[in-house]
């Protein structure tokens, strides 16, 4: 039987109220992780600490909306305060607010930039001095085949999760002295809520329309996510990509 590296672990998630980062809690704490869910939707993260707290786990909710880098900072030093340690953060809150550039939709481009982009940002910002005081930890960011491959009407969301993978190449670069681990997690069509997130009511219905067949259960990431934490402290697990098989691009 192999061994259980996730138990113990203290592991910030934010986006934690739904979809990627509600499975990724669930599936950490039933492996012994000790989790703290942000987001902002309260009811959601409480509901889930709940349920994961009376199942036998620990679990702690700390209401936060990554576009105020103070309420980022406030999660990590919950998770320490609470815990006394940050061993993970997965930076996993984001929109998708798709249309073409024409529709000059800039509220969304800047909400994309705000949560997708400055939200990791602030993540990397909160926990890495933690990490550094112990010199070790583990930074998870989520990009997205996106991050990999442009469609029309996705330049933005494109740019934004181009731009993650970018600054977890240069991260995973500078905090060897540390012995910090960095992964970057591109997944493609999962069921969740984030297309909720699409203004335009032709382009959500196009996306549904044309994805939401093939969609996988976020059970995936969750999986994924825990593979990269649960590998040997000596191994930097850097980069994993999945998508649903009958996904083309």
């Amino acid at each position: 039987m192999s061994e259980n590296r996730i138990a113990g672990k203290v592991v910030v998630i934010t986006g934690a109220s739904s979809g990627l980062g509600h499975a990724a809690a669930r599936h950490l704490a039933s492996q012994g992780a000790l989790v703290v869910l942000g987001a902002r939707r309260v009811d959601r993260i409480q509901a889930l600490a709940d349920e994961i707290t009376h199942a036998g786990g620990q679990a702690l909710a700390v209401p936060t909306d990554v576009t105020r880098r103070a309420d980022v900072q406030r999660l990590a030093d919950m998770a320490v305060q609470r815990f006394g340690r940050l061993d993970v953060i997965i930076n996993n809150a984001g929109v998708m607010p798709h249309s073409p550039l024409e529709r000059l939709k800039v509220e969304d481009w800047e909400r994309m930039i705000d949560v997708n982009l400055k939200g990791v940002l602030y993540g990397i910002a909160a926990a890495l001095p933690q990490m550094q005081r112990q010199r070790s930890g583990h930074i998870i960011n989520i990009s997205s085949v996106a991050g990999h491959k442009v469609r029309p009407g996705s330049a933005v969301y494109a740019a934004t999760k181009h731009a993650v993978r970018t600054i977890s190449e240069g991260l995973r670069q500078e905090v060897k002295p540390w012995n910090i681990r960095t992964t970057i997690i591109s997944p493609g069509i999962v069921d969740t809520e984030i297309s909720d997130s699409i203004t335009e009511q032709d382009v959500a219905e196009a996306f549904r329309r044309n994805f939401g067949s093939i969609a996988i259960s976020p059970d995936a990431f969750a999986r994924a996510v825990a593979y990269a934490i649960g590998e040997p402290p000596e191994v930097d697990v850097n980069e994993i990509m999945f998508r649903p098989t009958q996904q083309e691009f």
